[in-house]
């Protein structure tokens, strides 16, 4: 019995030392020990740095047969003279110098009115008439009393000249008859203030009085308020800096951003006198009008031209560079061979005005010149360049 009990002893130990240790990264770390999980390591690294070493070498045969990868690829652009057109951006209000209140001139009660808001009118027309408390009875009278101081003078004179009456009883009748008919005129001209009437060509915008109301001249008695939108017109303030450059007859685009449309127009007038507290002066800019949108005091933008260049070179400003003198920079390619393989130039220029994403450049560019465009910030002076313009 102890003899199969030590067979049976001999045969596990057997089975045991013939199991095959695990081999996993995962099985080591859950049941190896310190040794075990030391030379996994070891053997990990081994691979890796084996792997690496094939990917360096694979790297350097990719960079002798790729050529390309040689030098930094870039595009270009040549240098054209083109016209330059430098526009002032300005806000102003449209305006119009007939826009008037219109006033009684004699006092009275408000007898009719003959028009109504938003009717066009012509310079002239009967808006509106005045009682005149009796101011027509006095001019049939006067005007009675005039036509007989008339004919009693043209007797007198006809026998005056025939040298019969005395002289004067003929200066009489012809001052009596002056006298009348210079009263009958200042009179009349009164009668008239008894008529209001449009004092030019327009619309009328507001009805301020009702027939029957009891008016007199003065503020406050306002009956019409009349505004012609023929004669349009937008008013802006302009620093003092550009008065040199904004003259009369200067292009200008007209945007009105309520209404969504725009036009094109010149200065009409620019103003002699600069305003000491914003230190600008006003510019007027005609508006046509033809669909009658343009109201007064609405919100316009302005772009006045205030410099042209019929021969600019203009770039891109994102391809300008700064060094540290301050001094602004850009690209070009010199001896460009037929692989367009290039060198890269720093020039050094001088830039002017701006518009949008373009500035002029002023110095060292002529036209002509090949400039680096995208790729412009990653190359260095004197580096070859690789140019695959399409």
């Amino acid at each position: 019995m102890k003899k199969i009990y030590s067979l049976l002893a001999i045969v596990l130990v057997l089975i045991s030392c013939g199991e095959q240790k695990p081999t996993s990264v995962a099985a080591i770390i859950s049941v190896g020990d310190l040794k075990e999980l030391t030379a996994k390591k070891k053997e990990i690294t081994e691979k890796l740095e084996a792997i690496n070493a094939d990917l360096e070498a694979i790297n350097t045969a990719i960079s002798e047969k790729d050529t390309l990868k040689k030098f930094p690829l870039i595009t270009t652009f040549t240098a054209k003279e083109v016209i330059f057109k430098h526009y002032l951006e300005i806000q102003g209000n449209v305006k119009t110098k007939q826009n008037i209140l219109i006033y009684p001139e004699m006092p009275g009660i408000l007898q009719k009115v003959y028009v109504k808001e938003g009717q066009k009118v012509t310079k002239g027309q009967l808006l509106a008439t005045i009682d005149d408390g009796g101011l027509g009875n006095q001019v049939a009278q006067l005007e009675a009393t005039t036509q007989l101081a008339k004919t009693t003078y043209e007797r007198q004179q006809r026998l005056w000249e025939q040298k019969i009456g005395s002289e004067i009883q003929f200066l009489q009748t012809k001052t009596n008859y002056e006298s009348q008919r210079n009263s009958l005129k200042q009179l009349k001209s009164q009668q008239t203030k008894a008529s209001i009437r449009a004092p030019f060509s327009g619309v009328i915008d507001d009805v301020m009085k009702e027939a029957g109301t009891v008016i007199a001249p003065g503020q406050g008695s306002e009956v019409f308020r009349i505004v012609n939108l023929d004669n349009m017109y937008v008013e802006a303030e302009v620093p003092e800096r550009y008065i040199s450059s904004i003259q009369k007859n200067k292009e200008v685009q007209i945007e009105f951003p309520v209404l969504g449309t725009s036009v094109e127009s010149k200065v009409r007038q620019v103003g002699s006198f600069i305003n000491p507290n914003n230190r600008s002066f006003k510019i007027e800019v005609p508006v046509e009008n033809k669909s009658g949108n343009v109201k007064p005091n609405l919100t316009a933008k302005l772009k006045v031209n205030d410099y042209t260049d019929v021969k600019a070179i203009l770039i891109p400003q994102s391809i300008i560079s700064e060094n540290a003198n301050g001094e602004q920079f850009v690209y070009t390619i010199k001896d460009k061979k037929s692989n367009n393989e290039a060198i890269a130039e720093r020039v050094v220029i001088k830039t002017g005005k701006t518009q949008g994403n373009f500035i002029e450049v002023l110095e060292n560019l002529p036209a002509g010149t090949e400039i680096i465009d995208e790729g412009a910030r990653s190359v260095n002076n004197g580096q070859t360049v690789k140019v695959i313009n399409k």
